[in-house]
């Protein structure tokens, strides 16, 4: 059985997880619109990989005996500056989600609650590969710089690249 505060604690990480894929889903719109099909493409398997982060997590809750909440959802950005601001504000949240992520285990350690803490290392390690991919992107973007062709080369590149790839 969860206690109220891990209860808590995990509803907090559903709606931060719900928030994830609704963030990708607006910058894959965004791109999308911009032609940059195969980042709009990587985005929006992203958006849903997070919603399955989400599901995982109302699925845990509801099986410890908790109420999994579906969260009301703010209005994430609908526009962004360029390919680089896409990629700049993925690493940004991707920080911010370990840091939650990292709340809940602390929060699972207090209470003593070593099932939800296994249950979360999952979610530890995912993080890992997700700060290194955003980073790794921000990366060959920098390489590229202005260059037309390398940029058409990266959004090609990202249209077959799964969330849990690194680019080479």
């Amino acid at each position: 059985m969860l206690s109220k505060k891990i209860e808590t604690a995990l509803n907090g990480q559903i709606e931060t997880e719900a928030m994830s894929s609704q963030f990708y889903l607006a910058m894959a719109s965004w791109a999308e619109t911009e032609g940059l099909n195969g980042t709009a493409s990587f985005l929006y398997r992203h958006s849903d990989e997070e919603r399955m982060h989400m599901l995982k997590l109302i699925k845990f809750v509801n099986e410890r005996g908790g109420k999994a909440l579906v969260p009301a959802l703010k209005q994430p950005p609908r526009t962004f500056k360029d390919i680089n601001d896409i990629f700049a504000h993925l690493f940004k949240h991707e920080t911010q989600v370990t840091a939650e992520i990292n709340r809940v285990v602390d929060a699972c350690l207090k209470e003593k609650d070593y099932t939800t803490h296994n249950f979360m290392q999952w979610y530890v390690s995912e993080q890992i590969e997700e700060e290194t991919l955003a980073r790794t992107l921000l990366d060959k973007l920098a390489l590229i710089g202005n260059d037309k062709g390398g940029l058409y080369l990266f959004d090609r590149d990202l249209e077959g690249l799964t969330a849990s790839e690194r680019p080479r």
